[in-house]
């Protein structure tokens, strides 16, 4: 079963990405926005890709006799 919450956890740290990139990027401090911005997606995909896991593991499970 989908969990809700992940889904609000990750467009949370979606806005919070955003805004730290604004915020580096009008200190001038493009690279270490850069850096955050890459290390956020990676976060994020762990997260999808846990999702994506736990649908594979439900539908083998529904599949198997």
């Amino acid at each position: 079963m989908l969990d809700i919450s992940l889904l609000f956890k990750i467009g949370a740290f979606g806005i919070l990405l955003m805004i730290l990139e604004k915020v580096l990027k009008a200190s001038g401090k493009d690279e270490i926005a850069m850096i955050a911005n890459i290390t956020g997606i990676v976060i994020i995909l762990t997260m999808v890709i846990r999702l994506i896991s736990q649908l594979f593991s439900s539908v083998r499970t529904m599949f198997t006799i």
